[in-house]
Protein backbone atom coordinates (compact mmCIF):
# COMPACT_ATOMS: atom_id res chain seq x y z
CA UNK A 1 0.00 0.00 0.00
CA UNK A 2 1.65 3.21 -1.15
CA UNK A 3 0.02 5.10 1.74
CA UNK A 4 2.05 3.15 4.31
CA UNK A 5 5.49 4.12 3.00
CA UNK A 6 7.29 7.43 3.30
CA UNK A 7 10.09 7.60 0.76
CA UNK A 8 10.26 11.34 1.23
CA UNK A 9 10.08 12.61 -2.34
CA UNK A 10 9.54 16.34 -2.25
CA UNK A 11 6.13 17.99 -2.46
CA UNK A 12 7.20 19.84 -5.60
CA UNK A 13 7.71 16.49 -7.33
CA UNK A 14 4.76 14.51 -6.00
CA UNK A 15 2.11 17.23 -5.92
CA UNK A 16 3.15 19.85 -8.45
CA UNK A 17 0.27 18.81 -10.68
CA UNK A 18 -2.18 19.98 -8.03
CA UNK A 19 -1.53 23.50 -9.31
CA UNK A 20 -3.06 22.95 -12.78
CA UNK A 21 -5.73 20.74 -11.17
CA UNK A 22 -6.89 23.55 -8.86
CA UNK A 23 -6.63 26.27 -11.51
CA UNK A 24 -8.36 24.31 -14.27
CA UNK A 25 -10.93 22.83 -11.92
CA UNK A 26 -11.77 26.24 -10.45
CA UNK A 27 -12.09 27.85 -13.85
CA UNK A 28 -14.21 24.96 -15.12
CA UNK A 29 -16.53 25.33 -12.14
CA UNK A 30 -16.84 29.06 -12.78
CA UNK A 31 -17.53 28.39 -16.48
CA UNK A 32 -20.36 26.01 -15.64
CA UNK A 33 -21.78 28.38 -12.99
CA UNK A 34 -21.69 31.33 -15.39
CA UNK A 35 -23.09 29.21 -18.26
CA UNK A 36 -20.12 29.84 -20.50
CA UNK A 37 -19.75 27.93 -23.75
CA UNK A 38 -18.86 24.26 -23.51
CA UNK A 39 -15.86 25.08 -25.68
CA UNK A 40 -14.53 26.91 -22.63
CA UNK A 41 -15.26 24.50 -19.80
CA UNK A 42 -14.81 21.14 -21.55
CA UNK A 43 -11.06 21.70 -22.21
CA UNK A 44 -10.68 22.93 -18.62
CA UNK A 45 -12.33 19.77 -17.29
CA UNK A 46 -10.01 17.65 -19.41
CA UNK A 47 -6.97 19.50 -18.06
CA UNK A 48 -8.21 19.01 -14.50
CA UNK A 49 -8.76 15.27 -15.08
CA UNK A 50 -5.29 14.94 -16.59
CA UNK A 51 -3.70 16.69 -13.63
CA UNK A 52 -5.65 14.60 -11.11
CA UNK A 53 -4.63 11.39 -12.86
CA UNK A 54 -0.99 12.51 -12.93
CA UNK A 55 -0.98 13.13 -9.17
CA UNK A 56 -2.41 9.67 -8.46
CA UNK A 57 -0.13 7.83 -10.89
CA UNK A 58 3.01 9.63 -9.74
CA UNK A 59 2.32 8.86 -6.09
CA UNK A 60 1.52 5.24 -6.89
CA UNK A 61 4.88 5.05 -8.64
CA UNK A 62 7.10 6.94 -6.21
CA UNK A 63 5.74 6.06 -2.79
CA UNK A 64 6.09 2.31 -3.00
CA UNK A 65 9.06 -0.08 -3.38
CA UNK A 66 10.45 -0.27 -6.88
CA UNK A 67 9.54 -3.30 -8.97
CA UNK A 68 12.53 -4.94 -10.61
CA UNK A 69 12.61 -3.76 -14.23
CA UNK A 70 13.91 -7.17 -15.29
CA UNK A 71 13.47 -10.69 -13.97
CA UNK A 72 16.99 -11.40 -15.17
CA UNK A 73 18.62 -9.80 -12.13
CA UNK A 74 19.91 -12.23 -9.50
CA UNK A 75 17.83 -15.15 -10.69
CA UNK A 76 19.49 -17.35 -8.06
CA UNK A 77 17.20 -15.56 -5.63
CA UNK A 78 19.88 -15.24 -2.96
CA UNK A 79 23.04 -13.32 -2.20
CA UNK A 80 24.24 -10.05 -0.74
CA UNK A 81 23.17 -6.95 -2.70
CA UNK A 82 24.47 -3.39 -2.56
CA UNK A 83 22.22 -0.45 -3.48
CA UNK A 84 24.45 2.41 -4.63
CA UNK A 85 22.85 5.80 -4.07
CA UNK A 86 20.12 4.09 -2.06
CA UNK A 87 18.34 7.17 -0.75
CA UNK A 88 15.20 6.21 1.14
CA UNK A 89 15.32 2.62 -0.04
CA UNK A 90 12.94 2.10 -2.97
CA UNK A 91 15.32 -0.03 -5.03
CA UNK A 92 16.89 -1.99 -2.17
CA UNK A 93 13.50 -2.83 -0.65
CA UNK A 94 12.21 -3.79 -4.09
CA UNK A 95 15.07 -6.27 -4.44
CA UNK A 96 14.46 -7.70 -0.97
CA UNK A 97 10.77 -8.21 -1.71
CA UNK A 98 11.40 -9.76 -5.13
CA UNK A 99 14.31 -11.93 -3.92
CA UNK A 100 13.33 -13.09 -0.40
CA UNK A 101 16.61 -14.94 0.23
CA UNK A 102 18.79 -11.89 -0.30
CA UNK A 103 20.23 -9.33 2.08
CA UNK A 104 20.80 -5.71 1.08
CA UNK A 105 23.07 -2.86 2.09
CA UNK A 106 22.03 0.64 1.06
CA UNK A 107 24.83 3.18 0.74
CA UNK A 108 24.31 6.87 0.13
CA UNK A 109 26.22 10.04 0.85
CA UNK A 110 23.12 11.27 2.74
CA UNK A 111 24.25 14.84 2.26
CA UNK A 112 22.88 17.61 0.07
CA UNK A 113 19.49 17.61 -1.61
CA UNK A 114 18.60 15.07 -4.31
CA UNK A 115 14.81 15.30 -4.34
CA UNK A 116 14.22 13.49 -1.03
CA UNK A 117 13.30 15.45 2.08
CA UNK A 118 15.26 14.43 5.19
CA UNK A 119 17.21 11.81 3.28
CA UNK A 120 18.76 9.71 6.07
CA UNK A 121 19.65 6.10 6.90
CA UNK A 122 16.82 6.22 9.44
CA UNK A 123 14.27 6.88 6.69
CA UNK A 124 15.72 3.97 4.70
CA UNK A 125 15.32 1.64 7.69
CA UNK A 126 11.83 2.94 8.50
CA UNK A 127 10.67 1.95 5.03
CA UNK A 128 12.42 -1.40 5.35
CA UNK A 129 10.47 -2.02 8.56
CA UNK A 130 7.24 -1.06 6.80
CA UNK A 131 8.00 -3.64 4.11
CA UNK A 132 8.85 -6.27 6.71
CA UNK A 133 12.43 -6.70 5.48
CA UNK A 134 14.38 -4.71 8.07
CA UNK A 135 16.14 -7.81 9.41
CA UNK A 136 17.73 -8.24 5.95
CA UNK A 137 18.57 -4.57 5.36
CA UNK A 138 21.32 -2.18 6.44
CA UNK A 139 21.87 1.48 5.57
CA UNK A 140 25.33 3.05 5.58
CA UNK A 141 26.77 6.46 4.83
CA UNK A 142 29.28 6.40 1.99
CA UNK A 143 30.28 7.97 -1.31
CA UNK A 144 29.63 5.92 -4.46
CA UNK A 145 32.90 7.26 -5.88
CA UNK A 146 34.79 5.64 -3.01
CA UNK A 147 32.67 2.85 -1.59
CA UNK A 148 33.41 1.88 2.04
CA UNK A 149 33.61 -1.85 1.29
CA UNK A 150 36.28 -4.37 0.48
CA UNK A 151 36.86 -6.05 -2.86
CA UNK A 152 34.38 -8.71 -3.93
CA UNK A 153 31.92 -8.35 -1.05
CA UNK A 154 28.66 -8.45 -3.04
CA UNK A 155 26.83 -10.86 -5.32
CA UNK A 156 24.85 -8.06 -6.92
CA UNK A 157 24.73 -4.28 -7.13
CA UNK A 158 21.73 -2.16 -8.01
CA UNK A 159 21.74 1.58 -8.65
CA UNK A 160 18.57 3.45 -9.56
CA UNK A 161 18.74 7.00 -10.93
CA UNK A 162 21.81 7.88 -8.89
CA UNK A 163 25.04 7.40 -10.84
CA UNK A 164 23.61 9.44 -13.72
CA UNK A 165 23.33 12.41 -11.35
CA UNK A 166 27.11 12.54 -11.04
CA UNK A 167 29.20 14.74 -13.28
CA UNK A 168 30.26 12.89 -16.41
CA UNK A 169 33.89 12.73 -15.30
CA UNK A 170 32.84 11.01 -12.05
CA UNK A 171 30.56 8.33 -13.46
CA UNK A 172 33.50 6.15 -14.39
CA UNK A 173 34.76 6.33 -10.81
CA UNK A 174 31.45 5.05 -9.48
CA UNK A 175 31.22 2.22 -12.00
CA UNK A 176 34.83 1.22 -11.28
CA UNK A 177 33.92 1.05 -7.58
CA UNK A 178 30.91 -1.13 -8.40
CA UNK A 179 33.16 -3.49 -10.36
CA UNK A 180 35.61 -3.61 -7.45
CA UNK A 181 33.08 -4.57 -4.75
CA UNK A 182 31.36 -7.20 -6.90
CA UNK A 183 32.38 -10.83 -6.67
CA UNK A 184 33.64 -12.41 -9.91
CA UNK A 185 30.56 -13.07 -11.99
CA UNK A 186 28.48 -10.67 -9.91
CA UNK A 187 25.57 -8.80 -11.45
CA UNK A 188 25.02 -5.05 -11.82
CA UNK A 189 21.58 -3.60 -12.48
CA UNK A 190 21.97 0.05 -13.52
CA UNK A 191 18.96 2.32 -14.03
CA UNK A 192 19.27 5.82 -15.49
CA UNK A 193 16.66 8.51 -16.06
CA UNK A 194 15.10 8.37 -19.51
CA UNK A 195 12.53 11.00 -20.43
CA UNK A 196 9.84 10.02 -22.94
CA UNK A 197 6.26 11.08 -23.66
CA UNK A 198 4.99 9.23 -20.57
CA UNK A 199 7.20 11.39 -18.38
CA UNK A 200 5.71 14.53 -19.87
CA UNK A 201 2.18 13.19 -19.31
CA UNK A 202 2.71 12.17 -15.68
CA UNK A 203 5.26 14.70 -14.45
CA UNK A 204 6.55 17.66 -16.45
CA UNK A 205 8.66 18.36 -13.32
CA UNK A 206 10.71 15.25 -14.08
CA UNK A 207 10.99 16.06 -17.76
CA UNK A 208 13.78 18.59 -17.18
CA UNK A 209 16.17 15.62 -17.28
CA UNK A 210 17.66 15.04 -20.71
CA UNK A 211 16.71 11.84 -22.47
CA UNK A 212 19.30 9.16 -21.83
CA UNK A 213 21.75 8.28 -24.58
CA UNK A 214 22.46 4.67 -23.66
CA UNK A 215 25.47 4.13 -25.90
CA UNK A 216 27.95 6.08 -23.70
CA UNK A 217 26.72 4.04 -20.73
CA UNK A 218 27.33 0.79 -22.62
CA UNK A 219 30.83 1.95 -23.51
CA UNK A 220 31.55 2.96 -19.91
CA UNK A 221 30.35 -0.36 -18.54
CA UNK A 222 32.43 -2.34 -21.02
CA UNK A 223 35.50 -0.24 -20.19
CA UNK A 224 35.19 -1.44 -16.58
CA UNK A 225 34.84 -5.11 -17.41
CA UNK A 226 31.07 -5.60 -17.58
CA UNK A 227 29.41 -7.72 -20.22
CA UNK A 228 25.94 -6.51 -21.21
CA UNK A 229 22.72 -8.45 -21.55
Amino acid sequence: NFLTYDFGYSWSLRYAMLVPLILAGGLAGMAVWRSWSRWVYVPLVLVALWAAGAVVILNLMLNRPMSLPTEGFLTSGSGRVLDVGAGSGRAAIGVLLARPNTTAVGVDIYSGYWGIDENTPERFMMNARTAGVAERATARVGDMRQLPFGDGEFDGVVSSYAIDHLRRAERGQAIAEVARVLKPGGEFLLMVVHVDWRTWVVSPMLAHHPSADLEPWRVLLKEHGFSLE
